[in-house]
């Protein structure tokens, strides 16, 4: 058990970390053309800020938090979901006083107990980005559009966008009571878990991923069938504007994403498997629900980048490659290891890429291993090459090799 890692969890090395490295460069160089702020929040939070943002009859809450008690005997949560502790530092830290929006973004670790499956883990991470302040529909577009570009950069083609809009709490009141009478017909069909959910929040009976269920759901009344005048100009106002931006997309009246804090949009990015990569939307009663002196609009979303990862393999999508090493510098006896080493420290803070010999190796097994390495180029200092003053370097690709003053290698490579 001591050298195995916990079920759900993942090592990240190699190829891997570095396909997550460039997902997570990609997002940031997206946020700073868009003047997006990042935002790093605690790990875990106190248990009633999900319970209270999230929603308490949502599954996260229900069955997925790791939840456990401090020293202090306080109730805590490791981050689900990273809206939740977003909503709570823009509140703490008073950001709404300043100007808005406040748009903020962040790269953080999520956790769920819950079956680990393809691209979610126990132990996951998000990309996400959340919009304080704004109620028009152009806050949803900043976030779709910012999507768009990001799933452009990476290269994916069969990602595509499926939006519905579940109102807001007044015509939700409609919904609620349309809902709870078609379900209480099927009341008998009903897994456990919905009979016990249709008369908390109905809402939530959509959300179930049970067979039969899903079927009764699937004949459910819609949301946008009861969405009031104001509502109804929103998500109008949204397909218009997604629809000048040349953003394609599709109305799905079964999207109504799994927490409670969502109003208005929902939308979600979905691969051609039908496996949703990423889900957001508009949730203007979050922070109220959470400090009931603030009353502030908001829109956000998550995106996994394990399952960025995955989706990637799955389209065979290679992403760029890493940069191979410059030089590899080669050491001849003793007496050269700092000459050799001040070398490769002057080039590496030219930029360049540089290794060295740090195992006491032959000759021959430092060449070999700098094949291993993929280095572009390789030389050899020695007592000879340091009182000449010069070396020899070698194009591994060609083989050729070039005479280069020492002293003047950083101009070499320049």
């Amino acid at each position: 058990m001591i050298t195995q890692r916990p079920k759900g969890t993942q090592d990240w090395y190699g190829p891997d970390m570095y396909k997550r490295t460039v997902i997570e460069d990609i997002a940031r160089r997206l946020c700073k053309r868009y003047h997006i702020k990042e935002i790093i929040t605690p790990v875990f939070e106190h248990t009633i800020l999900f319970q209270r943002g999230v929603g308490e009859t949502t599954d996260v809450v229900q069955k997925e938090m790791y939840t456990f008690q401090d020293k202090g005997n306080r109730s805590i949560t490791l981050k689900p979901e990273g809206t939740a502790g977003a909503v709570r530092a823009y509140l703490e830290n008073g950001l709404y006083a300043e100007s808005q929006p406040t748009k903020l973004f962040y790269i953080t670790q999520a956790f769920r107990y819950e079956n680990p499956q393809s691209g979610r883990l126990r132990q996951h991470h998000q990309f996400g980005v959340e919009i304080f302040g704004s109620a028009s529909p152009l806050a949803e577009i900043e976030v779709i559009t910012l999507l768009t570009e990001f799933i452009k950069e990476l290269g994916l083609k069969g990602v595509k966008l499926y939006i519905n809009s579940i109102g807001c709490r007044e015509c939700r009141k409609t919904y609620n009571k349309a809902l709870l009478d078609f379900l209480k017909q099927h009341e008998d069909k009903l897994c456990g878990t919905c009979r016990e959910r249709m008369q908390r929040n109905p809402l939530r009976v959509l959300d179930c991923k049970v067979p039969t269920c899903h079927e009764i759901i699937e004949t459910a009344p819609r949301t946008v069938d009861y969405l009031d005048d104001e509502c109804r100009e929103h998500f109008e106002e949204l397909q218009s504007l997604l629809t000048e931006m040349n953003i394609p997309f599709k109305v799905d009246t079964g999207i109504v994403r799994g927490l409670d804090y969502y109003t208005r949009t929902v939308f979600e990015f979905i691969n051609s498997e039908g496996l949703t990569l990423c889900g957001g939307g508009r949730y203007d009663n979050l922070i109220n629900e959470i400090d009931e002196k603030q009353d502030i609009p908001a829109v956000g979303f998550g995106f996994g980048i394990e399952r960025i990862i995955k989706e990637l393999e799955t389209e065979g999508v290679e992403l760029a490659v890493e940069p191979a090493v410059d030089l590899y510098v080669g050491i001849l006896g003793k007496e050269s290891k700092a000459a050799a080493y001040k070398l490769v420290k002057e080039l590496r803070q030219a930029g360049y890429i540089v290794e060295t010999d740090y195992m006491d190796r032959s000759v021959r097994a430092q060449m070999k291993y700098a094949n291993k390495i993929g280095a572009k180029n390789t030389m050899i200092i020695g007592a000879d090459e340091l009182a000449a003053g010069k070396a020899n370097i070698k194009n591994m690709d060609t083989g050729n090799e070039t005479e280069v003053v020492l002293n003047k290698l950083v101009e070499f490579f320049s």
